[in-house]
């Protein structure tokens, strides 16, 4: 027989082989087909040059599984002729290649059982259609479960139905559940509000209607409007390396392979499929290494440039310049980026829900009249050492210095209260700690092969502003009791044997936002050490250090001896968030032509092209609070400081009344005890993503924050954020009553 050199030339090679009538059943649909190889046909990609990429690494990781690469195996109904055992020879193909699942279509040439005992542990879905049957649709996802099938995957093919049967169907399985014909984004939305685990955009359940976009046409509006809350998956129209690179470009976490797959099948059997994904994948690694990409899941918008013109057809109308998603920078399609948009949503959706979720001060403890006070006496300080009166107006009237006009009175503050002794020129004042993060990262990330290291699980604000700014990320696994040092060496030696280089590692390092671990102090030297050792920057950030009881292990920054530790701080949790105002302590030397400045004097260049400058208004409010405590901000905070401690502990008194230790341990149920700060953390036994976030809010009136949200590698998929920091006594027993009934529909039967 011929060679196949190509995909394509599977096809040739079936179709010699082939009876003509059972080529044309084959083939299905040309007019659909057709339409979708010339959607990717229009597209054209934009490749990085000399981005050094050698080897791009295919895997991903969906539904908790990790795959050789983002494509999925969906064999339509095989006509007859065309090979004995379809099922098994295509798990048999797939096998060979790797881990790639396989959709079974039902009803298929032989039982759920037999399949899955001749799979060769290929990873198999079960596709069903939603039939008015509920009984024996009930009953096909019941055998697809006892057999060992890793998903199901709903046809919406029948048009009598609605998406009240979409929400009884997911109640009926553990299994993930998959929608397959979504085409819109309010179905999109919809689906993942009914539950439903994961979108399959397609334009193949449609067909009979004649004239349907192309799946590719419709995926980025799609893939917008679910914000990561679900996996999307694409199908129609691949053929190349190229076309999955596009699709993972424009909003598809994998995508599903059909045709050439039964060409492969109708060509060679088992050793065709696994000709036809090899070629493929070969392909698709190809295609990364010439693009630039390094990573599948660092395919993003801007590398397919200008949407093709279908695709703006069917993209919402906008005044202006027409533009698309795919003309911004690719970050903003990024799901962290809509995380905290999505909570929002669902918090004005239900306006009753007892919020776990923001993690704010407490209202009770802010005082109108305070803030008047705090600027009078900013403004007495000021006249007191000699200004004038019109000198005392332009504190606050005016523009002030890029790097603040309050540095001494936070430099006084950190040693009173921290025993950190920096000068006022290494401080810059910004708009809140946020800004600090991103000019610091703005000076230090100079190209590509510069590494930001996090923990994971790891506050968003950090890997958002790193995406904005298109610096890699590489996380690390926080232990217990937080960072692992162990971990981050081997991270460290990891990312150099790729030849990038680890610059910088954030860190919170008490009472850290998500999971509230605090570092103990023999790590914060091992830390030290190692930053001496392989010659990276250490970035500080302890927004919830003063919010916590007893002594307090020293700062990073207050052990620093050799300048490794930039410090971020904030005075949004222990002053009042709406002043907006944060701060940098970077006394780094910076070697010039013109002689050594500090990083410090850096940022503030950096920050005249930004905000120009900070509030002189917060300024002159946060100042006069430093004042009134004598740069004690630990003595202003203790009440509050008790209020969260009190709040914590009556969270977990709850928590421990209503799930006792011999409950939970048969449940597979635990939390963390933190010692201080606004979070604690759930480990629970079932996903606790987006969709079961809708269904707690929805049914039982109680929201939290997936965990998941805040691992930039992936994790965190069966754990929660409770924050208590704003919450009174009354509200937290409501909150966990209801978050009990959620936990234990949850674990149902379904």
């Amino acid at each position: 027989m011929e060679s196949a050199r190509t995909v394509a030339d599977y096809a040739t090679l079936a179709r010699k082989r082939l009876d003509g009538r059972v080529w044309d059943l084959l083939q299905g649909d040309e007019a659909t087909t057709a339409t979708n190889l010339e959607a990717f046909e229009r597209l054209r990609l934009r490749p990085s040059v000399l981005a050094g990429v050698e080897s791009p690494q295919t895997e991903v990781k969906i539904l908790g599984r990790t795959w050789t690469a983002p494509v999925c195996l969906a064999p339509p109904a095989v006509p007859d002729g065309v090979h004995p055992e379809p099922e098994m020879s295509a798990a048999a193909g797939a096998a060979a290649v790797g881990t790639l699942p396989l959709v079974v279509s039902s009803p298929a040439g032989r039982t759920a059982e037999e399949i899955v005992e001749r799979s060769g542990g290929t990873p198999l879905w079960l596709r069903l259609s939603l039939l008015r049957d509920r009984e024996a649709v009930r009953e096909l996802m019941g055998r697809a479960e006892d057999a060992g099938y890793e998903a199901l995957v709903l046809a919406a093919d029948d048009p009598a139905l609605d998406w009240s049967a979409v929400e009884r169907l997911c109640s009926v399985s553990p299994l993930p559940l998959l929608l397959m014909g979504v085409m819109s984004p309010d179905d999109a939305v919809l689906a993942a509000e009914s539950g439903m685990d994961g979108i399959i955009v397609s334009n193949q359940v449609g067909r009979r209607l004649g004239g349907v976009a192309a799946g590719v046409e419709a995926l980025p509006g799609i893939a917008a409007a679910l914000a990561g809350r679900t996996p999307v998956l694409l199908d129609g129209g691949i053929r190349r390396g190229r076309d999955v690179l596009a699709a993972l470009a424009l909003g598809a976490d994998a995508v599903l392979l059909g045709r050439p797959v039964l060409h492969g099948l109708a060509a060679e059997g088992a050793a065709g499929v696994r000709g036809v994904l090899s070629l493929l994948l070969d392909d698709l690694r190809e295609t990364m290494a010439l693009a630039g990409v390094g990573a599948v899941t660092e395919a993003a918008p801007a590398l397919v440039g200008a949407a093709p013109a279908a695709v703006r057809e069917i993209t919402p109308a906008v005044r202006g310049g027409g533009l698309t998603r795919a003309d911004l920078h690719a970050s903003v399609a990024d799901p962290v980026l809509d995380t905290m948009n999505f909570l929002n949503e669902i918090t004005l959706r239900h306006p009753d829900a007892i919020s776990f979720a923001p993690g704010r001060p407490y209202d009770g403890f802010f005082d109108t009249e305070q803030i008047f006070g705090y600027i009078r006496g900013y403004l007495d300080h000021v006249a007191a050492r000699g200004a004038t009166p019109a000198q005392v107006r332009e504190e606050v009237f005016q523009y002030g210095p890029a790097a603040g006009r309050i540095r001494e009175l936070i430099a006084h503050s950190l040693w009173a209260d921290e025993q950190i002794e920096v000068a006022p020129g290494s401080i810059v004042v910004t708009v809140g700690c946020q800004e600090a993060m991103f000019l610091a990262l703005r000076a230090l990330f100079t190209g590509p092969s510069d590494v930001l290291m996090v923990s994971s699980p790891c506050y968003v604000g950090i890997t958002g502003a790193a995406r904005l700014l298109d610096i890699g990320l590489t996380a690390v696994e926080e232990h217990t009791d937080g960072l692992s040092v162990e971990a981050l060496e081997a991270a460290i030696l990891a990312e150099r044997a790729r030849g990038r280089r680890p610059k910088a590692l954030y860190v919170v390092p008490d009472h850290s936002n998500p999971s509230g671990a605090t570092m103990p102090l023999r790590t914060r030297f091992e830390l030290l050490d190692l930053a001496d050792r392989y010659d990276f920057l250490i970035l500080e950030d302890s927004p919830y250090r003063l919010l916590g009881p007893g002594t307090r292990v020293p700062t990073l920054k207050s052990l620093d001896r050799a300048h490794r530790v930039v410090m971020f701080g904030s005075y949004s949790k222990t002053i009042f968030p709406g002043a907006r105002l944060g701060f940098a302590v970077a006394d780094q030397e910076v070697a010039t032509p013109g002689g050594t400045v500090l990083l410090a004097d850096e940022l503030a260049k950096i920050k005249s092209m930004i905000t120009v400058n900070t509030s002189p208004l917060s300024q002159a409010a946060v100042a006069g609070a430093l004042l009134a405590s004598e740069g004690r901000i630990s003595d202003l905070n203790r009440e509050a400081a008790a209020y969260y401690g009190d709040a914590t502990r009556h969270t977990l008194h709850c928590l421990e009344l209503t799930f006792p230790a011999d409950v939970r341990a048969d449940l597979g149920l635990s939390w963390s005890t933190p010692e201080g700060g606004f979070f604690l953390t759930l480990t629970v036994p079932f996903p606790a993503d987006d969709a079961a976030l809708s269904r707690s809010a929805r049914e039982h009136q109680v929201i939290w924050t997936p965990m998941s949200y805040f691992h930039p590698g992936g994790g965190g998929t069966h754990m929660i954020r409770l924050s208590t920091s704003y919450l009174t006594h009354q509200e937290i027993e409501t909150g966990i009553t209801r978050l009990a009934a959620f936990i234990t529909s949850e674990l149902a039967p379904r």
